[in-house]
């Protein structure tokens, strides 16, 4: 429809169907512009958070369904090896056959067929779907069979995994990190300020030592520079510091009676509802830091806790060495509860890095190697190119 005369038209006319506006623009085209309910946008969004809850669920039976399947044929497998009638020879033959029977079916090479009867032997009962374990991917399966041989650390780390949401890279950085052995090993003073149950399960956010290897730093950068680094990358500082940390504020400002101050990093531990209280080190721990520290867990103890629903706030000192017996003896002074962690940018731990070998080493045993296949190769008879100074030479013609 066209509509013109004397002057441009340019408004919007009610329209007798409910939740349509008709629009006549300045060259005189009519256009219908929807007008939705007031409600429509809350309604969109719990309808998309419906669908991908079910394409969740959806993804999650599938990969139940596909973990039973593989155990059932590792248990299959393992159980008749154990009768002693199945070699590997056997195996891949049953491995080619199910392949030739189902040929758009990943997961039927001779090597995931080991892998599934390392499944069944790892956890001999197909109740084990039911488990944290039976809630990861296949991959991050593998990945604890391969790099873990205690039965309780896998477990340890798939319930882990299931908890944080972790993906199979995650897993295997964690597993390399020993992020088991660190936990609730940062030395403290909890059991003697906070309450049995309570001292415990707080313990348990003390890491020693935290591994910040994704920072990228070496020894030696400014306090201020590890903290801006540990605010870039956010996602894994978090990761790092464990499942259930969210974070507050940096240099975060409390006004005492008109003196100014600042504490590094705080952050709230979901799951424990209690405040933590981060203090950043770039040297080596001495006993004023445990006091500063305490101070710090007594102000957001008294200015942000609510003591009817949080938990008694906790202070942690990141340092980068500690003498022991000073920080026994300094906690001990400390009426707040607070731990003493040291922090590295290395994933290895200082004994195999010890064993690594030396950047000279490297470079001596290239050069040895080179000088032998330069040697082999000049020496050959049929040789009609010569390796000079590492590089390849066409011979003077």
């Amino acid at each position: 429809m066209n509509l013109t005369g004397r002057g441009s038209l340019d408004g919007a006319i009610p329209c007798a169907f409910a939740g349509t506006t008709i629009v006549v623009r300045h060259d005189g085209t009519v256009t219908r512009e929807l007008t939705l309910p007031p409600d429509y946008p809350a309604l969109l969004a719990d309808l998309k958070a419906r669908v991908r809850t079910a394409q969740h669920q959806a993804h999650r039976a599938v990969n139940t369904q596909m973990l039973s399947l593989y155990w059932q044929i590792g248990d299959a497998i393992r159980t008749r090896q154990q009768a002693g009638g199945w070699g590997t020879k056997v195996v891949n033959r049953l491995a080619a056959d199910l392949r030739a029977e189902f040929p758009n079916m990943k997961g039927f090479s001779p090597s995931n067929m080991y892998a599934m009867r390392s499944f069944a032997g790892a956890w001999p009962s197909e109740a084990i779907l039911l488990r944290p374990v039976g809630k990861l991917g296949w991959g991050q399966i593998q990945d604890l069979l391969n790099k873990l041989d205690d039965p309780e650390t896998r477990d340890w780390y798939a319930a882990a995994a299931d908890a944080g949401g972790w993906t199979r890279d995650v897993l295997a950085n964690q597993i390399m990190n020993r992020t088991r052995e660190r936990f609730g090993a940062a030395p403290s003073n909890f059991a003697g300020h906070l309450e049995a149950g309570d001292s415990e399960l707080a313990q348990q956010l003390a890491k020693d030592p935290y591994v910040f290897d994704f920072l990228g730093l070496s020894a030696g950068v400014a306090e201020r520079d590890l903290e801006q680094a540990l605010m870039d990358r956010m996602v894994d500082t978090l990761r790092e510091l464990g499942t259930g940390f969210a974070f507050v504020g940096r240099q975060v400002h409390f006004d005492v009676a008109g003196d100014d101050f600042y504490l590094d990093l705080l952050f709230f531990e979901i799951p424990q509802l209690r405040y933590v209280v981060v203090e950043l080190k770039i040297g080596k721990f001495e006993p004023g830091y445990a006091g500063q520290l305490g101070f710090y867990v007594a102000l957001v103890d008294d200015k942000l806790r609510n003591p009817d629903v949080h938990k008694p706030t906790v202070g942690l000192l990141m340092c980068r060495d500690r003498n022991e017996t000073v920080v026994r003896y300094s906690l001990g002074a400390t009426t707040s509860p607070v731990a003493v962690a040291t922090y590295t940018y290395d994933a290895l731990p200082p004994e195999e890095q010890a064993a690594l070998p030396s950047e000279a080493d490297v470079v001596r045993a290239l050069m040895s190697a080179t000088a032998t296949v330069q040697a082999n190769w000049n020496a050959s008879p049929t040789s009609t190119t010569r390796i000079t100074e590492g590089k390849s030479l066409a011979d003077d013609k």
